[in-house]
């Protein structure tokens, strides 16, 4: 089959992806197929090693980490050591106690970030466009302790969540482990020191995907198909959130999917965990018939990340193509002032969460905002079920789904924060909401944005 690469491609791109997952997920073969993918494409690609695997391969033992001294992890033999990342996993779980074992995490951290930086670093000097698969990354060592000894690490060192997860990585993906849907295959597979079963295994796997709920672009890859088409739908899944465009050959059904839910939601113990954000969407001034411009403020606790987006329309088809970009908060404030008055600022509060394992963002409506959106409920996700009522059938039980909205201009983001009334505006956008969409995340400039042609989906 054709594979396209991008056009008028006027910038390098340096894309920043972790794989993370439970046992058995499939992200070694994983890495390899991208990293040939991506190399046929002409592209460099760095892999970064998952930085607990460096240490234990170097003979650490954590009879220190643990008050119990029977509590002794290592990797059994020179054969498994260094790449059997399901016993990496397991010894990390179980060693994992009291205050020295917080500061194992720590250094490890610390030791991850700086071999990270360095990779990053020589994608940025790299002459071509450049990929980056981190084995896991900044946030995977949450998974491993209390999110009270996490907070107090992130205190100590002046770190914050929202930098080492939102800011840090362009792309997450989640590789489901075979424990969960596939078990016939967990179970069977060869591994010279197996040392975990189905149920650690699920639980570590969960606690891998709960790590990053939260990041702005962040998909789970289960086990619903055979290996050979996750390993395709992975593949499929980063080439979309880079705006590359694959043709048939990486052919997959799933699409983004819009839910109205119904309000008051049940009370918060109902929900499984989940992370909030405080989100501020502000529409830029733009001929809207040929593109929509918005920037977006999304944070916690007072720590903020920032994008600027391009929704253009093709002339003809209608589709549609977005590119986005991260921003500083110098280059955010600098833009801010380009904001369209014939606009409400939107404010939400965004809900992420995993339901069964797939991944919803749920975003609230907040005020001041015109009277339409007061108490308005939007479910995200994305699915490739045809059958409606299937699909109804596996969202999430303790959410009231009153209808889809799909593809409907009165739940269009740019439509609910017009000013003036629908019936007499000619702002009003009735194009469909609905577009087989193509981001590509990059960390430019602001004058990045000012100097760059932004025609196509491959800046």
């Amino acid at each position: 089959m054709r594979l396209n690469k991008m056009a008028n491609q006027s910038q390098k791109i340096v894309f920043k992806l972790v794989l993370t997952g439970g046992p058995c997920g499939g992200k070694t073969t994983g890495q390899s197929r991208l990293s040939t993918f991506f190399e046929n494409l002409g592209w460099k690609v760095f892999r970064v090693p998952e930085t607990a695997t460096v240490l234990l391969s170097g003979g650490i033992k954590f009879a220190d980490l643990s008050p119990d001294e029977e509590n002794v992890i290592t990797v059994p033999d020179e054969e498994c050591r260094g790449r059997c990342k399901r016993c990496t996993a397991a010894a990390i779980a179980r060693a994992i106690q009291g205050d020295c074992a917080m500061k194992f995490q720590e250094n490890l951290l610390k030791t991850m970030i700086q071999i990270e930086n360095t990779f990053f670093e020589l994608g940025r000097t790299c002459q071509r466009n450049c990929l980056i698969i981190c084995d896991r990354g900044a946030m995977d060592a949450s998974a491993f302790i209390s999110k009270e000894k996490w907070e107090a690490m992130l205190s100590a060192n002046n770190w914050n969540s929202v930098e080492l997860r939102d800011n840090r990585y362009n792309h997450i993906v989640h590789m489901v482990s075979a424990a969960n849907g596939a078990e016939d295959f967990y179970s069977t597979e060869d591994h010279a020191c197996r040392s975990e079963g189905v149920e650690l295994a699920r639980e570590l796997d969960y606690n891998a995907a709960a790590a990053w709920i939260g990041h702005p672009y962040f998909d789970v890859i289960d086990n619903s198909t055979d290996f050979d088409k996750k390993m395709n739908r992975l593949i499929a899944c980063v080439c979309q959130r880079i705006g590359i465009d694959t043709g048939d050959r990486l052919n997959v059904n799933s699409k983004k999917r819009k839910f109205l839910v119904k309000s008051p939601l049940r009370p918060d113990t109902e929900f499984p965990p989940f992370q909030d954000f405080d989100v501020v969407h502000n529409y830029l001034q733009s001929d809207f018939r040929k593109a929509q411009v918005r920037l977006r403020k999304r944070g916690q606790k007072g720590h903020w990340s920032y994008i600027h987006t391009v929704r253009k329309f093709h002339p003809t088809n209608g589709q549609s193509v977005e590119v986005r970009t991260q921003l500083t908060h110098r280059d955010y404030l600098n833009m801010l002032p380009q904001r369209d008055d014939a606009h409400f600022t939107i404010f939400k509060k965004r809900r992420c969460f995993i339901f069964n394992n797939q991944y919803y963002q749920l975003d609230i409506y907040r005020q001041p905002t015109h009277p339409r959106c007061r108490g308005l409920v939007l479910l995200e996700t994305y699915s490739a079920a045809y059958d409606q009522d299937a699909l109804l059938a596996s969202l999430p039980k303790f959410l009231t789904i009153e209808k889809e909205v799909t593809g409907d201009p009165a739940y269009s983001m740019y439509n609910l924060s017009l000013k003036e009334d629908w019936k007499t505006s000619n702002k009003y956008y009735a194009g469909s909401d609905y577009n087989d969409t193509k981001a590509v995340i990059l960390g430019h400039s602001y004058s990045d944005i000012l100097t760059t042609d932004n025609s196509s989906s491959s800046n």
